[in-house]
Order: structure tokens, then sequence, then C-alpha cells
């Protein structure tokens, strides 16, 4: 019987699926922005609406992928915010990802009014959603300006790779302005290019593609000839990739929708081998009923 174990130790190894379940992908830390001002709470008004805001802000990522609000009546301790999900999150997805983010910001930027002090302005990027908020009369910063990049250390070597990537750059800057609910989203390729832009759901169509645009000047002469970028302004963001051997295909499964299939597909594995086992065994009792069959006619 030794054989047959070392056979369903070989068929274990080489047919169960490799599967990595990964449902937490969309909240990666991307970056984190926090004022280096703090302002003083002693009445903890400050703190009462910064905790109000972002129970409102994850009470209405259940339902949209982008809201703004503000919290408090008092123009002295009121505070705005907004919240923004990746445009292809489904809604469940978007509200497990604006969950993550409150403790975030008080673990990253501190200041949360346990010590009397409020941080004034912070923004906190997860891969699949953000949260920003300020107080009330916060220096405003340009919707363009730079918060964050990221290109990959990895150069092309195609001479059609500057072409390409500037042919998708053009397709995403026209399809944000085209986006639904939430600000302009856009995720598409061209030849062996993979782009993706957002706009924050406060512009308009025309402002959009101009921040989509510039996003990707950024990505350009930051990047250079990288297979791959991701810049982050204060209203949009844009992120490109590069295959050589043309793009994969891009799974539309949400975390899920993966974990469900995967279950499947290790289900369908486990009941092969149990099948499979089966008929292993059969196959022995026959050959054994054979054996004493062949015995007795020898008779």
């Amino acid at each position: 019987m030794k054989p047959i174990y070392q056979f369903f130790a070989v068929f274990w190894l080489f047919f169960l699926p490799f599967t990595v379940i990964s449902g937490d992908n969309n909240k990666n830390l991307i970056f984190k922005g926090c004022a280096s001002q703090k302002s003083p709470d002693p009445t903890g008004a400050f703190s009462q609406n910064l905790n109000t805001l972002f129970t409102s802000l994850l009470s209405q990522s259940a339902q949209r992928s982008f809201a703004s609000t503000t919290a408090g009546t008092d123009n002295a301790t009121a505070v705005t915010g907004v919240f923004q999900c990746r445009g292809d999150l489904p809604a469940a997805e978007c509200y497990d990802c604006v969950s993550k983010i409150p403790k975030l910001v008080s673990k990253l930027c501190g200041g949360g009014g346990d010590d009397g002090n409020v941080v004034v302005a912070a923004r906190v990027q997860l891969s699949g959603c953000y949260i920003r908020y300020e107080i009330s009369g916060f220096r405003q910063t340009s919707g363009t300006e730079m918060l964050f990049r990221v290109c990959g250390k990895k150069q092309s070597g195609d001479p059609g790779f500057a072409g390409k990537r500037d042919t998708a750059f053009g397709a995403a800057e026209n399809g944000v302005k085209t986006g639904g609910d939430g600000g302009g989203f856009y995720a598409g390729q061209y030849e062996s290019v993979y782009v993706l832009g957002q706009c924050e759901g406060s512009l308009g169509n025309s402002d959009c593609g101009e921040c989509v645009k510039d996003g990707f000047e950024k990505a350009k002469s930051e990047c250079g000839d990288s297979i791959s970028g991701q810049v982050y302004l204060h209203k949009c963001f844009v992120s490109y990739s590069y295959y050589s051997h043309g793009v994969p295909n891009i799974s539309p499964l949400s975390d899920g929708e993966k974990r469900q299939h995967t279950q499947r597909t290790i289900a369908l594995a486990v009941g092969g081998v149990a099948v499979l086992g089966f008929v292993i065994v059969c196959l022995l009792v026959l050959k054994s009923a054979m054996k004493k069959k062949s015995k007795y006619d020898s008779y």
C-alpha cells in the first residue's frame, strides 16, 4: 500500500490549486498626510465634531462612493471632511475600506483629542479609499498639488513605450469626463498599457479632465520610462502599468466573490481527490478478489 500513499501525496501536491486569499488589498496604506499644526481642544468640541464627521462619512460609504460633509455649527470648532472610494469598488467593500481609516488617523497622525489637542487637518489614503478632513479656516490647497507619487524601478526597453503610454493617458483623460456618481472614473487599456484615473466627486467633468491630464503629465516627468507609476494629486489620482507581453485579464470579481470562487475551486479539488481515492480503493478490492479467485481456481 505504500506506493498508493506516495501517489496521493504527489497528486495532492500537483493538482490542488495554489491560491492566495487576500481580502485586504483595497486597505493597504498608500500614504498619510498630517498637518503639523495642532489646535487646543479644552472643551472636547473639536474631538466630538471629528468623531461625528467620521460616523457620518462611514454611514454614507455604504450607499455611495463619495460624500462631503461638515460636523459642527460653530465655525470655531466645525470640521469638514470627505471620503472617496475607487470607482470600481462595490458598496460593501467601499464601506469596509472606509471603516479602517478613523482609527488609522489617530494612530498615524496622533492629536486625536486624548492629549487635549487635535490635528487640524489630515488625509489617509488606502489602495481603495481615502478620508481627508480639515478644521474651519484651514488653508486651502490647489486641486492639482501633488501629494504623493511612486514609480516602478524597472525601465521599459520598448521603443514604442512612450507612444503607447501617451495614447492610453489620452483615453483616460477623456474617459473620466463621462464618469458617473462619485467623481469621474476610468480604467482601461491601450495595447500593453493599463491606466486608471479618478477625480474627487466635487469636480465637474471639465475640471476632472484637466486634473487627470495634469496627473499624467506629472507621471511622465516624475517617472520617465518606468513601467509603472502612481500619482496622487489633491483632487485626483492616476496610475499606469506597462506589460511587455500584453495586459493580463483584470478580474472584475470583488474580494468576496474571489473568496467564494476559491472555496468552490478547493471544494472541487478535494472532491476530485476523494473520487479518485474511491476508484483506487475499488480497483484494489477488485484486484484482491481476482487474486483470491485465481488461487481457488488453481485447486
